[in-house]
């Protein structure tokens, strides 16, 4: 039995720039980043946790540090929860990307849409997946805190839950989230999903006629994310 911990990294100014960060070296945590991750390491005071993992990536490290020094543990870097990759996408402006064709097999069929000289959300899945559980085989009786990306987190959680990875996108996990996963014998269970430690912020209701542009959608899809990654919107649905 090992309960899994999901944190997801806090907020950076990337996304600031309307491209995609993916692997992008040098991503750090900003001011509000920061503060997240103090405040998650202060809301984890109370959990016993036995290790913590983490993403290569330095968004993801600024994350779990607070968390490592509140507990006195050691960061264990691993690949296997580190960013899609996004292959030639790596550093593109999103409006420019969701002009291609590839955009759309991203959008509605993202489970077989390969990223250029990059990966499937297909095999992301099944090696963040494999990652997860070669640390459940070592911490069988453990609480295990995992520190990865928005994409990442929502293809483990949809694996876990049975959810088809072409609608894995309906699932939200918000910067400095904490989703918790119970792994044991009698299967799987989702016990805590996108937790942030306060009242849900709903988005405010907008006046204004929806994207109809590839353009807009992109920026859309920019604002959604608050980290660069690839999510559907409603315009993009509305160009099919």
């Amino acid at each position: 039995m090992t309960e899994i911990l999901l944190i997801r990294h806090a907020v950076n100014d990337y996304v600031k720039t309307g491209r995609l960060a993916g692997w992008t070296p040098g991503v750090h945590l900003n001011e509000d980043g920061r503060a997240q991750a103090d405040t998650l390491a202060q809301r984890l005071d109370q959990t016993p946790i036995h290790a913590l993992y983490s993403s290569p990536l330095d968004r993801a490290i600024e994350t779990a540090e607070p968390l490592a020094r509140a507990k006195g543990l050691a960061i264990r870097v691993v690949d296997g929860v580190g960013e899609v990759r996004y292959g030639d996408w790596t550093g593109g402006e999103l409006k420019e990307l969701a002009k291609q064709d590839l955009w759309r097999g991203v959008q509605h069929y993202p489970s077989v849409t390969r990223f250029p000289n990059g990966e499937t959300m297909a095999e992301m899945q099944a090696r963040a997946v494999a990652q997860v559980e070669t640390i459940c085989a070592a911490h069988p009786e453990d609480v295990v805190a995992v520190v990865s990306h928005g994409d990442v987190i929502k293809a483990i959680i949809a694996h876990y839950i049975g959810l088809h990875l072409d609608l894995f996108q309906r699932i939200d996990v918000a910067p400095a989230s904490l989703t918790w996963i119970h792994l044991g014998q009698g299967g799987p269970r989702l016990v805590v999903l996108n937790e942030t430690g306060g009242v849900p912020r709903l988005p405010e209701r907008k006046t204004e006629p929806a994207a109809e542009t590839a353009t807009d959608a992109a920026e859309a899809a920019v604002d959604a994310s608050a980290n660069g990654s690839i999510a559907p919107t409603a315009s993009a649905e509305k160009r099919e």
